[in-house]
This record gives structure tokens, sequence and C-alpha cells, in this order.
């Protein structure tokens, strides 16, 4: 903004306004600071604005958090590094939007600490003009319908009350029953062995589980009314992609389709809750070769679809990186924050002034052409020298080409008995 009063004391105000406008220098300087006051209200017009219950916009800046997985030292120390949260944890991001992008819980033993402070977070953000968005990921569906494959013993722990003894017996009980009915060789077995292998399974602070996670409990009514995806200004976020057979359907209709299935859970019959080229499951948007032009438009269409321009994914970790793929029509951001997978500290910022990532105390645009990207991962590195991951990526992008795969994690990207199906599909 230019200084009225430095230009007067220069004595190149006063002349030309009493020439042209008659006014006084009083009256200018006056005026000018009134302008200029005018300008600065602009942004009261722009301010965030809620659509429906999946659409924002106006939004001057959103940080995207992936994959937590149970880990809350780790959760603590992003939030503060993308300034959401002050020293004592209270809501310190204003009127930031912070989309968490579902997969808080399994691998490790803090989820329901996590839960509960987002939830505060949330309430009190809500008061500064700000939002938090918790999406669900496929590990809470896990949880609603007890696939509990990958339950931390420290996540039932955490359930434990007064009661648990007396609750797990009444589950022991309930088995011995089961069994009695629909076990032909019942009684040869020998029970205290048994259960001492099902205790194992159902320790203490698993029937609080259970009962706090289904649809009915305080955490099942929790999943059941967040949200499978949204669109936050030109970026839709969700946990694990949108496919070409899943498309044609709203953001809305995204969310009610997987709600239903937890609702209606049958393991034989396919929905939207556990099919792998569901929101929740699909890795397609991670890990499909960048160079498929049929699949590059594919994904050209499903943006023009949401009126769309980019998507960001968790789901499918990276080895500590924010990920940008297709010129960054999509941003993979499960960077491996929980100590499970390497306690990686990369979120994604979006503003007005493009898209960047933040590792810790530093920050680094992201590349908008994959051009672009080698010079980006040296940057990285530079920002986190021990991650041998992210020197094994950029060695396979100076290897000779080949096509270039996301990077794996313990050399796996999938869950236990997931099956990756490519579908490049079309999407009009």
């Amino acid at each position: 903004m230019p200084d009225p009063v430095f230009f007067a004391r220069q004595g190149r105000m006063r002349a030309p306004l009493q020439a042209d406008f008659g006014f006084d220098m009083k009256f200018s300087l006056l005026a000018a600071v009134l302008f200029w006051a005018l300008l600065s209200t602009g942004p009261a017009d722009a301010k965030a604005k809620k659509i429906d219950d999946y659409h924002w916009t106006g939004v001057e800046r959103v940080v995207a958090i992936g994959d937590l997985h149970g880990d809350y030292g780790q959760y603590i120390e992003v939030m503060k590094s993308a300034g959401l949260i002050d020293k004592r944890g209270k809501w310190s991001g204003g009127e930031t939007h912070l989309v968490q992008t579902g997969d808080i819980t399994d691998r490790g033993a803090d989820s329901r600490k996590i839960i509960d402070h987002l939830v505060k977070l949330s309430k009190q953000a809500k008061k500064k003009g700000g939002y938090v968005h918790l999406l669900i990921g496929n590990h809470e569906t896990m949880n609603v319908v007890g696939d509990l494959r990958y339950v931390d013993p420290g996540e039932f722990k955490a359930f434990t009350t007064k009661n648990s003894v007396r609750l797990q017996n009444m589950q022991w009980e309930r088995q011995l029953e089961w069994m009695s009915a629909n076990t032909p060789d019942f009684a040869e077995l020998d029970l205290e062995a048994y259960r001492q292998e099902w205790e194992k399974r159902v320790p203490l602070g698993w029937v609080e589980h259970r009962q706090a996670w289904s649809l009915n409990g305080e955490y099942g009514k929790w999943v059941e009314n967040s949200k499978v995806a949204i669109q936050v200004n030109d970026t839709i976020f969700l946990h694990g992609g949108i496919s070409a057979k899943y498309c044609s359907f709203s953001l809305q209709s995204l969310t009610e389709q997987v709600i239903v299935g937890m609702q209606n859970i049958d393991p034989t019959i396919v929905t939207a809750m556990n099919d792998p080229l569901g929101p929740v499951w699909y890795r397609g948007l991670a890990q499909e070769d960048e160079a498929n032009e049929v699949y590059s438009q594919t994904l050209d269409n499903i943006l023009k679809r949401y009126d769309a321009k980019r998507i960001v994914i968790g789901h499918t970790p990276t080895g500590g990186v924010v990920w940008p793929r297709f010129d960054q029509r999509v941003v993979a951001n499960d960077t491996g924050i929980a100590a499970y997978y390497g306690s990686h500290k990369g979120l994604l910022e979006l503003t007005a002034l493009g898209a960047t990532a933040i590792y810790g105390d530093q920050r680094i645009p992201l590349p908008t052409s994959n051009s672009e990207r080698e010079d980006y991962l040296q940057a990285v590195i530079l920002a986190d020298s021990n991650n041998a991951l992210l020197k094994q990526r950029l060695a396979r992008m100076q290897a000779p080409p080949q096509g270039e795969t996301v990077a794996t994690v313990d050399g796996e990207n999938t869950e236990a008995g997931e099956e990756i199906i490519p579908v490049p599909g079309t999407c009009q």
C-alpha cells in the first residue's frame, strides 16, 4: 500500500490533488485511509461458506493429515507443527479447516485418546471460525463391523474398567453355550487350555471395546455420523480414492453407501464399505502407472465430474513424503505418521498460494509438474536425512526409466487379504 504521508512529505501529493480535485490534504489522507480500509474488508465477503454437509468454499487455509494409527504422541507433534494446537493441546488454528482423512485407529494403542481429543478440538475450532473434518477410513469401518485383526492390545486396555473381569466372564459363558451347541467334540475339549488361548483374542476390555464401537456405542455412532468424502474449495478429500466404478456417485452417496454397508454387514456381499474399488479401500490413485494415458484421462473425467482440481488421499503409505501424482491432480498424504510406519511428520497445507508440505519446522512447496518432483524429493530428504525410504525412492527415480511405483513400507502396501484390482475405466 502506498504511504500517503511519505508522498506528502516529498511534495508530490498536495499540488496534484489540489489542482485536479480541489481536495485539501486532510481530506485526501482520510479518503486514502478509508479506501484501503474498504479494500481490507474485502475478504470478509469471501469467508468460508458451507454449501452443504459435503462442500465448503472460501476456506483460506486447509491442513490435511493422513493416517494416525493410534500414535497420540506423533499426532500431537504434527498438529503443533501445523500451528493447529498450542502447548496445552487447545485449538490455535483460527479459521483453518483441518481434514483428517481416516485411519485414526489400529496399529497403535491410543486411538481412543486421539479421537476424544479431535472431538474436543472440533468444538473449539468452531468457536474460532475453523473446522475439523474427520473422515472415515477402512480401519474405522473394520472396528465397527468387528474386524479386529489390527487392533493393538493397548486399545482394549484403554477400555478396561472395574467391571472388565465380570464382562469377560459373561462373554466366556456365551462362548461355551455356543460351542456346546455347535462343536461336535465339545465334551473332549480341554476347556482350561482353550480359555487361555481364547483370552488372547478376547482380553480384558474387549467387551467394552466392542460395545463402544458398535453402531449403538459412542465410537460407532461417531463413525456413522462422519463423512467418507468432502470437498473444500477445489479439492476432494477421502481415505482411499474414487475409482471409475464409483465416480458417478455424489460425495453424499459415497458416504451413505459405506454407512449402509456397516449397518447391514454381510462378509459375503461386496458393498462400498469393503469393495477394493470402494472409497475407503481403493488404491488406484496412489498406485496406477502415471504414464497410463487411459487412466490419466479417467482421472481428468473424475475431477471434471466433481468440479475439482485435485484429490487428496491417505491409505497407501508413501514412506514419509507428501507425494504429488499426475501433476498434482492427486496428492498421496499418508506419510506414515505413526511409529508403526516410521514416525514421519509430513502433512499437507493448501492456501491461495498453492500446496505446501510441512515437515516439522520445514515447509516445502509441492511441485505442480511431475518433472519437478526429483528436486522436491531431494529437498524433502534434506529435511529428513535419516529416511532410507526416501533415498530409495530417489534412486528409483534416477534409475533408467522403467515406470515408477509408489514406495512401499516394509515391503508391503496392502492389508492382509486385500486384493489390488487395477481398473482404468473412463468415468464419463
